[in-house]
C-alpha cells in the first residue's frame, strides 16, 4: 500500500459498531481521524474525547473537517440520504452493510459515485475474513453450498429483519464463490421478537447448477457461524468465528482430513484498511457498490417469497 499523506476521515454513527470504526480509524498509520458525528451529543462528545478528534451531532458539518472519507454506521433507513449527500459533496463512502433498504436508492448511489469518480465500499465483513480468503483458490466449481448463521438475540438492530441483518453476509460471499446468477429462489421466515423475521431459510439455485442452503436467526441461544462447500473432488468447512477451515478429500477410497494454513487477523481492521488504501490509491473496493447491489437483489428477492 502507497499512501502519499493521511486520509482525513469521519465516522457517523457512533453505536457498538461505529464506535469500533471511529477507535480503528484512530490506530491506522494512513489516517487522520478528523471528526465523529452522533445525534447523541454525550456519545459524541466523550468519544471524541477518549479518541482526541472532533466531534459534531449533525452529520453535514463534518465537511468542516475536510474528510476526504467517511464510514457511515447508522441504522439502514439512513444509508441513503447520508450517503448521497457525502457522495455529492465529493466524499469517498464506506457504508455498512446492506448498502441501502431498496435497489433504486442503491443505484442511485452508485450513478453519483461513478459521475464523481468516488470511492463506495460497503461493509460486508466476512469478505476480509482470513478463513474466506484462504479457502478462495481451492473453491472451484461448488456444486452444493450450506451456511448457517446463527446467534442470541439483540436489540441494536430493529429497522430490519434476519435477512437484511445476518444473511446477507452469506448471500454475499456465495454470489462471489459460484459466480452465477440466480435461477429461482425458496425461502421461508418467522416473526419471534421483533415486527420483522427473525428467523430465516433460504434455497438457491443458481443457473451454472450450483444449489445453496441459508439458514439465519437473531433468537438462538448459542452462536453458530459455518459455511460448507461441497465439490466434485473435495468438501470445505469453514467456521467464521474461529476463523479455521478444513479440506476433506478421498484418497484411496478413504475421507482424509487436512487444515488449511490460516493466518488470523482482525477482519473489520483489515476492511477498513482497505477502503483506506482504495481512496488513497484509487483502487476498486473488494465489496463496492456493484457487489452490494447483487446481494441486496437476492436478499429482496428472498423477503418477497417469504411475506408471499
Amino acid at each position: 500500500m502507497i499512501f502519499m499523506k493521511k486520509i482525513r476521515v469521519g465516522v457517523v454513527g457512533l453505536g457498538r459498531l461505529g464506535s469500533i470504526h471511529a477507535k480503528i480509524y484512530s490506530t491506522l498509520e494512513a489516517v487522520e481521524l478528523a471528526g465523529i458525528c452522533d445525534v447523541d451529543e454525550n456519545i459524541a462528545k466523550n468519544t471524541a474525547q477518549t479518541l482526541k478528534t472532533t466531534w459534531f451531532t449533525d452529520y453535514k458539518k463534518l465537511l468542516d473537517a475536510n474528510i476526504k472519507a467517511v464510514s457511515i454506521v447508522t441504522p439502514t433507513m439512513l444509508h441513503y440520504e447520508i450517503a448521497r449527500f457525502f457522495l455529492k459533496n465529493k466524499v469517498c463512502v464506506l457504508i455498512e452493510k446492506p448498502i441501502t433498504k431498496t435497489l433504486k436508492e442503491a443505484g442511485d448511489l452508485i450513478k453519483i459515485a461513478s459521475r464523481n469518480r468516488l470511492i463506495i465500499q460497503v461493509g460486508h465483513v466476512e469478505r476480509f475474513n482470513s478463513a474466506i480468503q484462504a479457502i478462495e483458490k481451492l473453491s472451484n466449481k461448488p456444486r452444493f453450498i450450506e451456511v448457517h448463521r446463527l446467534g442470541p438475540f439483540t436489540p441494536r438492530v430493529k429497522d430490519v429483519g434476519v435477512v437484511l441483518d445476518l444473511m446477507i453476509h452469506d448471500i454475499d460471499i456465495v454470489l462471489g464463490l459460484t459466480k452465477s446468477k440466480v435461477k429461482n429462489i425458496d425461502s421461508l421466515g418467522m416473526k419471534i421478537l421483533t415486527d420483522h423475521e427473525d428467523i430465516a431459510n433460504a434455497r438457491i439455485r443458481f443457473k451454472n447448477g450450483t444449489v445453496c442452503d441459508l439458514t439465519a436467526s437473531r433468537v438462538t441461544s448459542d452462536s453458530l457461524r459455518k459455511i460448507r462447500i461441497f465439490q466434485d473432488d473435495c468438501y470445505i468447512s469453514i467456521d467464521y468465528m474461529a476463523q479455521e477451515a478444513l479440506i476433506y478429500k478421498k484418497i484411496n477410497n478413504q475421507i482424509v482430513s487436512e487444515k488449511i494454513d490460516i493466518q488470523k487477523e482482525a477482519s473489520l481492521q483489515k476492511e477498513l484498511a482497505s477502503f483506506i488504501d482504495c481512496v488513497a490509491n484509487n483502487k476498486r473496493p473488494v465489496v463496492s457498490g456493484k457487489e452490494a447491489y447483487e446481494a441486496l437483489k437476492v436478499a429482496l428477492a428472498i423477503l418477497k417469497k417469504i411475506h408471499k
